[in-house]
């Protein structure tokens, strides 16, 4: 078997110091570029890896970062939270760190977990994910000194002592509207959460600023509650049983936005054709539909790079003030969103109950 390779040998085929070797892999800055150069040049010919254990005794890092493992919100449409936890053990490794992720139910248990693993020095930092109103985590963490960046604004706060990466609903939400605005939409309805959600209220937010910048009402075209599909179809069944229904909707998340379809298909109309349909996180089933859903896509791996970049930083004590980060979403369009009926709605239900009496007249009798 071949023998693996030791610093000793990269020192000797170098022609320097076992310590000039440790100090191209662990601080680089302290050699001449062109010996960095041919170290690293030599590293990498031998395939040497340096012994994480060895420089966790020497400098008390860990190469861990630790992050809460939280259930999906989305109703069984696949959370973006999912997909941040895989980017986020890619981006670490890329690095030469390894992600512990850990479940607990509350954030008390959470901040237990957090004191559990900076006492017995298991972990470097944290990213903390699912910010929200009345957060008390950040402020545990900062007033224990550890290090950590959040994936979430501090909703509420003005002055945050720690940094931060989000992704811009309000901007996705604001490409939705203008994307249906094209296809001729004027009452495009806004399916949402309850007021108080960070993530919801941004999102909302989006939608009725572009709506009042197109000059589009935005009265009685607004429904909330609680995530998921089920709630999606009971908004969606509320505002187009309204006089002046809405011919489109933008939906805080795909689940919603899934409800909503589910709504347009029991009144016997077609998603794209008769009301159009925009969701929020393209998850997996938005693609894989009839008809494929068009969804605003968050950056999830680019939001995962830029969370360990900045906590490197912090843990190698180079990043001086907190950083606020804020990447912008995309809309993916798909066959969900089609022009707007030039019938109106209420033709529309008119015409889509014609073609269910068509479609049963022609069934066999029994």
């Amino acid at each position: 078997m071949k023998k693996r390779p030791t610093i000793e040998m990269v020192a000797e085929r170098a022609g320097v110091s076992r310590q000039t070797v440790s100090n191209a892999a662990n601080a680089p800055h302290r050699l001449r570029p062109e010996t960095l150069k041919r170290v690293l040049g030599t590293i990498d010919e031998l395939g040497y890896r340096p012994s994480h254990a060895a420089r966790s005794l020497r400098t008390r890092a860990t190469g861990v970062i630790g992050c809460r493992l939280l259930p999906s919100n989305y109703g069984g449409t696949g959370g973006v939270l999912d997909r941040l936890l895989h980017a986020l053990c890619d981006a670490a490794r890329a690095s030469g760190y390894n992600v512990l992720a850990f479940s607990v139910g509350t954030d008390d248990e959470e901040i237990g977990v957090f004191d559990d693993l900076l006492r017995r020095n298991a972990v470097d930092g944290f990213v903390l994910a699912n910010t929200h109103h009345g957060d008390v985590r950040p402020d545990w963490l900062v007033d224990q000194g550890a290090r950590f960046v959040a994936f979430g604004r501090p909703w509420g706060v003005e002055r945050p002592r720690h940094s931060w990466v989000d992704v811009d609903g309000a901007s996705g939400t604001s490409e939705a509207v203008n994307h249906l605005a094209g296809l001729g939409h004027t009452r495009i309805a806004f399916l949402g959460l309850g007021e108080g959600n960070g993530v919801g209220d941004d999102r909302f937010h989006g939608w009725q600023r572009a709506m009042q910048d197109l000059g589009l009402p935005v009265e009685d075209l607004v429904a909330r509650a609680d995530d998921g599909i089920a709630s999606g179809k009971a908004l969606a069944d509320q505002l187009l049983d309204a006089p002046q229904a809405p011919t489109a909707f933008v939906c805080v998340s795909d689940a919603m936005a899934l409800g909503a379809m589910r709504c347009i298909q029991d009144r016997g109309m077609e998603t794209g054709r008769d009301v159009s349909v925009v969701g929020f996180d393209d998850s997996p089933v938005a693609s894989v539909i009839t008809p494929r859903l068009s969804s605003v896509r968050q950056p999830v791996e680019g939001v995962a790079h830029k969370l360990v970049e900045i906590l490197l930083s912090e843990l190698s004590g180079t990043h001086r003030r907190p950083s606020r980060v804020l990447l912008a979403p995309w809309l993916v369009r798909r066959d969900s969103t089609g022009e707007r009926p030039s019938t109106g709605y209420a033709a529309t239900q008119k015409g889509a109950a014609s073609r269910r009496g068509r479609r049963q007249s022609k069934s066999p009798s029994t």
